[in-house]
This record gives structure tokens, C-alpha cells and sequence, in this order.
């Protein structure tokens, strides 16, 4: 069966902070699951925005993460001077865009790195981490902004050292986060905030080819030799980037919304033994609260899907943020519940390419959100969460600035 085909309608979406899901989503949940959308850059593909159909597509080979051509984008696009994302998405070691063997071929490199074993042995030094942010924040007077005292600082260092980046050099990949990420980075800003990540790099992986370390550059250089100075500058680019920008933004999120939602925050006070729970919880909530767009992939041969059938070429796009609020995920799902069992939510992917990181994620998010509840238990917005300034025009959201009192 193929549903009838309209008109394609403009991707929905919201640069500012968004406190309910946005209604064009639910309407399409409730009415179009499958439909033709046009984004910002003129590019239409078919927005999949239901739960079942993210999942059937993200785990069917049939779609290919290969970008190509230009993709789906949310901002238009100046071909003089906009930045080709197929440039820098397609380099060698992108594992993130790759397909089948060629993916799993560079994540089994880097599976054990990230394995809830291995992730359970950073925990204290992550715990340790975190106090020593927490005790700055206590030596401080009047409002304090948590964005560059903890919510940006503890997972750059965390990923720094995971890494072997020294963590001196935060600076440097905090910029390039922001510009790889930016909606209106130039091709040459691109291009140079990657240049100055791969001189970096280039040090470390001489420092650490002579004297190794209990890091990931050391064990990938003395144990994956056959991997070339591109592939691991890409494959460490990408992880310095997205290892610390998520869980930096998502963290500030997180505390905003449940210092907004003050009977949903004593529930997490009262119970840090259910964190790990929680934490699920809250990861779906604030995906279901991020604007349009999603994962894009490209159809291989023709699929149908929820009826329709997508043609080979077509761009497809699974809308994460519609798949986790979506009724048949869980009741009211708009709404942030830490009473909530277990919900096999997708705010960290789904299939071959769920998100490498997201133990890491997990167990930084917990500790950083028990601890710092249990060190100021009387934590309170200093500005309401409308008039707190908001990253627009960048890919992950966020905000600026979280100033906070007790």
C-alpha cells in the first residue's frame, strides 16, 4: 500500500527553548508518521516520526548512513561560503557515517573503550572530577553560572582524559565543537577549527608512540597499528567533539528543567539510589523537547515503510525527538515522569549505530546530577528558563549560560 502524497510541508521546527514538544510533531505522530517535509537547505526527504518506524529504519541495512551529495539541513545554505557537511562527514575513520563492515571495522577498535565494564572503573575518577567542580562552585558568592564551572568543564575533562588529550588543550576542542556543530560555520571555519585539532592530535600521537599511557590514543596506536594518522585524527576528532558537547549541554538541560519541575526534582532528591532510572527517564523527556530534524539516511533500493514507499535516492529521516514521545513508547509521553519504569527509549539511536558513548553519557549524567542535588539540595534558577540565553543555530541545544543561586 502507498499513502497518498502531498505537497512537501516545511520540516517542523523551533530554534529557541522548547518547553512542550513541538505540535506540529504530535499532529504528525497522530495523523502522518510517514511524510514528505522540505528542510531549511531546500533538500525534501521523508520524516519518519514514530517509534516503530525509527527503529525499523535505523536497523535496516537498506539505508545507507553514506551522505554523498548534500543532505537534508537545517539552515539554507550559501554555496559560496556555507561548509560542505559531506567534506568532512565522509573523511577516512568516520565511523559515524559509515556503513555495515566499514563501520563496524572501526567501532570494534573502539567498542572495549566504552564497554559498561570499562566505564564502571572511570566512575570514581569521574566522581572525583565532579567534587572538585562542585567545591569551585561552593567557594563562589551570588549567582553562579553552572555552564563554565561544571556543565561544560566536567565532560572535557572527562573525554580529555579518556583520550589522552591534555586537558590544557580543552579550549581548542571546545571551539571546534562549537564551529563543527555551528548552523552558520563557513567552509573555512570548518576547515580550520579541524586543522588545529589534527596539529594537536599530531603532538599527542608522538608523545604517546614513545612513552604510552592507560589512555585511548596510546592503546589504539600500539594495538590498532594498521590504522593510518588520518583515520585516528578522525576517528579522535570525533569523539573529543561529540564526547564532551552532549553530555555538556544535555547536563544543563537536565538541571534546568527539573529545578522547573520542583515535584519531579524531590523525587530524584529522595531516591538517588534510582539515578540510573532516572537519568533514562530525562534523556528521553529532553529529546522529546528538541526541535525537527533527526537521523538522516539515503534508501539503497525501494522500502515501504508505514505504507509509503520510499524510493532508491531518497533521503529519509528518522525524527528522534517525535519517536520519544510517541504514545506507543509509553503513556503521556510528553511529559517527564521519574516514577516511570524502564522505557526502551531512543535518545541515544538505535540499531548498529546507537551512540558509542552512551555508558559514558549514562554515568556522567548520574553523578554529576545526584551530586550536585545532594550538595545544594535548595538549588534554584536565578532567572526564569525563558530569559536563559539559548544556543540557537547549533546543532546540539543547549544553553549559554545557567546561572543558579541557593
Amino acid at each position: 500500500m502507498t499513502c497518498p502524497v502531498h505537497e512537501p510541508m516545511p520540516l517542523p521546527s523551533d530554534s529557541g527553548l522548547l518547553l512542550e514538544p513541538l505540535p506540529d510533531l504530535i499532529r504528525l505522530l497522530r495523523e502522518e508518521p510517514v511524510r514528505k517535509v522540505r528542510f531549511p537547505n531546500g533538500i525534501e526527504a521523508w520524516f519518519l516520526s514514530g517509534y516503530e518506524h525509527f527503529r525499523a529504519m535505523l536497523n535496516d541495512p537498506r539505508f545507507s548512513n553514506r551522505m554523498g551529495d548534500t543532505p537534508p539541513g537545517l539552515r539554507a545554505v550559501d554555496t559560496e561560503t556555507d561548509a560542505d557537511p559531506g567534506v568532512m562527514m565522509n573523511l577516512p575513520g568516520n565511523f559515524v557515517t559509515a556503513d555495515g563492515e566499514d563501520h563496524q571495522h572501526y567501532r570494534r577498535k573502539l567498542t572495549k573503550e566504552f564497554m559498561v565494564k570499562r566505564i564502571a572503573a572511570l566512575r570514581p575518577r569521574i566522581q572525583e572530577i565532579v567534587d572538585q567542580h562542585l567545591d569551585d562552585v561552593a567557594r563562589r558568592s551570588g549567582p553562579v553560572d553552572l555552564v563554565p564551572t561544571f556543565t561544560l568543564p566536567v565532560p572535557s575533562m572527562v573525554i580529555a582524559e579518556l583520550l589522552g588529550v591534555p586537558y590544557e588543550q580543552r579550549g581548542a576542542f571546545q571551539h571546534a565543537a562549537n564551529t563543527l556543530l555551528g548552523l552558520t560555520t563557513t567552509a573555512e571555519e570548518m576547515q580550520g577549527a579541524w586543522a588545529r585539532l589534527a596539529e594537536i592530535l599530531a603532538v599527542v600521537f608522538d608523545a604517546r608512540m614513545s612513552d604510552p599511557q592507560e589512555d585511548l590514543i596510546s592503546h589504539l596506536l600500539h594495538e590498532q597499528s594498521e590504522l593510518s594518522r588520518e583515520e585516528l585524527t578522525t576517528i579522535c576528532v570525533v569523539l573529543l567533539v561529540a564526547g564532551h558537547e552532549t553530555t555538556a549541554n544535555f547536563s544543563g538541560l537536565a538541571i534546568a528543567h527539573l529545578l522547573r519541575q520542583p515535584e519531579q526534582l524531590a523525587k530524584f532528591i529522595a531516591h538517588p539510589d534510582e539515578a540510573a532510572r532516572a537519568v533514562e527517564e530525562i534523556m528521553r523527556y529532553l529529546i522529546g523537547l528538541t526541535a525537527g530534524g533527526g537521523l538522516i539516511r539515503r534508501a539503497l533500493e525501494d522500502v515501504e515503510i508505514g505504507g509509503q514507499l520510499i524510493r532508491a535516492g531518497e533521503w529519509v529521516v528518522a525524527g528522534m525527538a517525535a519517536a520519544n514521545i510517541d504514545p506507543q513508547l509509553c503513556p503521556h509521553a510528553e511529559q517527564l515522569d521519574l516514577d516511570r519504569g524502564p522505557v526502551p527509549h531512543v535518545a541515544f539511536g538505535y540499531g548498529p549505530h546507537a551512540c558509542l558513548g552512551q555508558n559514558l553519557a549514562r554515568a556522567e549524567l548520574e553523578i554529576m546530577l545526584v551530586s550536585l542535588f545532594s550538595r545544594f539540595p535548595n538549588l534554584r534558577l536565578a532567572e526564569p528558563i525563558e530569559d536563559l540565553p539559548y544556543r540557537e543555530q547549533m546543532l546540539v541545544p543547549g544553553f549559554h549560560a545557567l546561572p543558579v543561586t541557593w
